[in-house]
């Protein structure tokens, strides 16, 4: 499984890049805000900016909700920088949007899935990558990770080669489900990530290492 991290924070790409294990990254609009960039230009540099600290693809998501300027949008995106992926929301001017960006060669990410009908009609249009939200599912009391076993095994099913994206990921527990579950990819926090390296064992093991080390050299 491929680890994105989800954030428009440097300092954060930066450290899950230096880790070693950093397979992307996927922000938003409301992580671009979080970060307090504001305006197209400032946006568009912060997505370069990205590209030049992380190997992988960079979702970069269009702001328009018609068409013609979903197209525009996604367009300029891919444009920006090889690593780039366009996402796209799954509604139904983002579904042909997908179609078309993907006729000419332009990798995409289709954002906001909930269900399997969503992911299935976003595979059909050729989307790079799917990105059900597991965390908000999870939220209104429905099983997130379930869908994930549910898109994976129809994708299996029918040999569909768009990557299963676990989003919304929203603790470490989510991503060993996610991988269990088949997921290609999660994006998530870097505290989940981190997450991952903690176990109560491992520190007593360390310490007791330490310990004994000490008494040979003492």
């Amino acid at each position: 499984m491929k680890f994105f991290i989800d954030t428009a924070n440097l300092d954060q790409i930066r450290e899950a890049q230096d880790l070693g294990i950093l397979d992307g990254v996927t922000t938003n609009p409301s992580l671009m805000a979080k970060e307090g960039i504001k305006g197209d230009e400032n946006i568009l540099n912060h997505y370069k900016t990205i590209c030049k600290i992380v190997d992988g693809d960079v979702s970069a998501e269009v702001i328009a909700t018609d068409y013609d300027g979903m197209i525009k949008e996604g367009e300029e995106l891919a444009a920006l920088h090889e690593q780039i992926v366009v996402k796209v929301p799954v509604t139904k001017n983002g579904i042909k949007a997908i179609k078309y960006l993907s006729g000419k060669d332009i990798r995409t990410n289709c954002t906001l899935i909930f269900s399997q009908g969503q992911a299935l009609l976003a595979a059909k249009a050729g989307a790079t990558y799917v990105s059900p939200f597991i965390g908000r599912l999870d939220d209104t009391s429905t099983d997130g990770v379930d869908l994930i076993y549910k898109i994976v095994d129809m994708f299996n099913n029918y040999g569909i080669e768009t990557q299963v994206l676990a989003a919304s990921i929203r603790h470490t527990m989510h991503i060993i489900q996610c991988a269990d579950a088949g997921a290609d990819v999660a994006t998530c926090p870097l505290n989940a990530i981190l997450g991952l390296l903690n176990h109560p064992l491992t520190d007593k093991g360390l310490e007791q290492f330490m310990a004994d080390y000490n008494k040979l050299n003492s």
